[in-house]
């Protein structure tokens, strides 16, 4: 039976149909991508799955005592628990054994004969769910989970209400791992971490992690390595693809091509008929124009083709921005700190010597909190540097994305929006309203969508509206602040579209993002900030980057020289195991048992110690530290190996 079974489910919400007839089903262990629009269900979709919600027709079954973790976009956290603490709530569950159990121990020191088997049964049971729920070792599990979503130890004592709303959301998705639910539904894990972090999740949702999975997000690069198959809502209806999501992009093209060619002929045979009942409707054959158009209207009302939504290429036709000098930006020594609340100092980055010549597009990537915008802010000169000299080129015209914007006028639909800002921006010129629609249908809004006002939008369509705007505004250097925070998928690609060297901008752009995949499509040059102050300029995209740390890491582990390892007796032969008369002699057998014991615990310490540092933050930003001590996991592990055969086979 699998674990969740969605049948023929139906959900409305103020007479729009938001699901039509939705079924699919999870089997354990399986890890499952939910992909489509923004507003076309997916989310409605996890809590129906929840029981967040009924659906007004169809079934949503759960198997019995499949335990359901999901993470919502507004998490519920006690606000007066600190960090740790709301993550250690994970546990509830094994705290209420321990108590339980305590509770016996204290009950058999009274008992009679009869009441103490019957505790020591209990005892017993209550030992195994404790082991099944984390055993006593929890600790570390909670410090590297917090470390490998990038909270730090001086951020445990911290107030839940006293946490931005990026660290809230990061704390739930900490507690809702540590918890290990049978079926885990993710919506948008991805939302406040950044590239370290989401490096971490998906080692952890691949290698560690040992339930199923639903996740709904938009990076794509996390899709690729997580999830084996993927769903899509599309109007309403869920339409499955084997695999990740390259090869989902790949299905889906071949079938809206197909559909498309499909749709066309359908439609082409009907304007045959169209044409045939106009020239005999009143002549001599009437009633044979009669009959057809009859057999038209039950065709076209009985046909289930339809056109396929987004297979057209963003093709725009922008006006051109002024042709700025050959060097954009030039910075010399350029230098940024601040005080922390405790009167120490953060440096964000320092010495910073870049030159950024007209047509690049620069990606800046780094830790939360390593000073990302606060760099472009010093570019731009919105900011004063601490040290060091900036020049901005000659004839530069900057459109600047934020996160927030402001000074626009809400009450106004889509397409007078983007009439207005080029019209603004482009003394002389005239966009028509039907360029105007083009340009917003480019971006994908529909015909309807065009009309609605500002204010009544998404964030995620107010975003795209901006963006659309601001690429058509004859800017010469764009600067993009996580444009794609709050796009859907086929946004952010229509973005990376309009980016590309034949999309229609020719300026240079400077993008601050953690989405690794518009990255690697729009941007050839990167400055790489660490988090401790140090900025690299690498040439290249995020991928080009990422191997050439790996093949560096790779390099430093293999020039380390490694100690001998301690080699593994060889396995008994079939005679010994057969007849177990002879015994074999190992390398630790002429150890004491309590020797052996205490050796066993020395090199299981030294494991944990090496894995709670794979598992700081730290690490995952310093490939060769990360490395070396892989390495010494391994080494640790083949010296634990035939100490723990010595003991197996003394109980033997």
């Amino acid at each position: 039976m699998s674990l969740v079974a969605v049948n023929n489910v139906q959900f409305s919400y103020n007479d729009t149909i938001i699901l039509d007839g939705c079924t699919f089903a999870l089997e354990a262990g399986e890890r499952i991508g939910i992909v489509g629009r923004n507003g076309t269900g997916k989310s409605t979709l996890l809590r129906l799955i929840t029981g967040h919600g009924k659906p007004d027709q169809g079934t949503v079954e759960i198997q019995r005592n499949v335990r359901v973790g999901y993470l919502t976009q507004d998490p519920d956290l006690d606000p007066e628990d600190t960090l740790r603490d709301a993550a250690e709530g994970a546990f509830e569950q094994l705290h209420q054994l321990h108590g339980e159990l305590h509770r016996v121990f204290d009950d058999m020191a009274e008992a009679d004969e009869a009441a103490l088997a019957r505790l020591m049964r209990r005892q017993e049971q209550l030992e195994r769910e404790i082991e099944a729920a984390g055993g006593y070792a929890i600790d570390h599990r909670i410090d590297s989970v917090l470390h490998g979503l990038g909270f730090t130890d001086a951020q445990f004592p911290i107030k839940v209400r006293d946490l931005s709303g990026g660290q809230k959301g990061r704390l739930a998705l900490a507690r809702l791992l540590l918890e290990e639910p049978d079926v885990l539904l993710l919506d948008e894990p991805t939302n406040h971490l950044d590239i370290d972090g989401r490096l971490w999740l998906e080692e952890f949702l691949v290698s560690q992690f040992r339930g199923a999975v639903v996740m709904i997000s938009h990076d794509r690069y996390m899709l690729d390595r997580v999830v084996s198959r993927i769903v899509e809502v599309e109007q309403g209806r869920l339409i499955e693809y084997p695999g990740n999501y390259d090869k989902f992009r790949e299905l889906r093209a071949e079938r809206r091509l197909t559909m498309q060619r499909a749709w066309e002929k359908e439609q082409t045979k009907f304007k045959q008929e169209e044409a045939f009942i106009r020239k005999y409707r009143a002549g001599q054959r009437a009633k044979q124009a009669r009959g057809r158009e009859s057999r038209l209207e039950r065709a076209k009302q009985s046909s289930s083709l339809e056109r396929p939504m987004e297979l057209a290429s963003l093709k725009l036709e922008l006006p051109r921005a002024e042709r700025s000098g050959d060097l954009v930006v030039v910075t010399r020594g350029l230098s940024k700190s601040y005080t922390n609340d405790d009167g120490s100092r953060k440096r964000l980055f320092h010495d910073v010597d870049v030159s950024i010549e007209r047509g690049e597009r620069w990606g800046i990537i780094g830790p939360n909190g390593a000073g990302k915008t606060t760099l472009v802010s010093c570019l731009l000169g919105e900011m004063e540097a601490d040290a060091g000299k900036i020049n901005l080129g000659s004839r530069l015209s900057v459109g600047y994305f934020r996160q927030t914007q402001v000074h626009v006028d809400m009450e106004q639909p889509v397409y007078r929006f983007l009439q207005n800002v080029i019209r603004k921006e482009n003394e002389g010129v005239t966009l028509s309203e039907q360029q105007s629609r083009n340009l917003a249908g480019a971006f994908l809004f529909s015909g309807e969508d065009q009309e609605k006002d500002l204010s009544v939008l998404s964030g995620g369509e107010r975003a795209r509206a901006m963006l659309a705007a601001l690429i058509a505004s004859s800017k010469n250097l764009l600067v993009l602040d996580e444009p794609t925070n709050h796009l859907d998928i086929p946004s952010a690609e229509r973005l990376e579209e309009a980016f590309s060297m034949d999309g229609g901008y020719d300026g240079t752009l400077i993008l601050i993002s953690h989405d690794r995949a518009l990255i690697d499509a729009t941007c050839d040059h990167l400055l790489v900030l660490d988090g401790k102050g140090g900025c690299e300029v690498f040439l290249g995209n995020y991928t080009q980057w990422h191997e050439r740390e790996l093949k560096r890491a790779r390099e430093a582990v293999s020039s380390t020289p490694k100690r001998e390892k301690e080699k593994a007796p060889p396995p008994p032969t079939p005679e010994v195991k057969k007849t177990k008369k002879q015994k074999r002699r190992g390398p630790y057998s002429s150890l004491r048992m309590e020797d052996l014991e205490k050796r066993i615990e020395e090199v299981e310490g030294e494991i944990a110690r090496v894995d709670e540092a794979i598992n700081d933050p730290d690490t995952w930003t310093d490939p060769l530290k990360s490395a070396k001590l892989t390495e010494k996991r391994e080494e640790l592990a083949a010296k634990l190996a035939p100490l723990e055969e010595e003991w197996v086979e003394r109980l033997e």
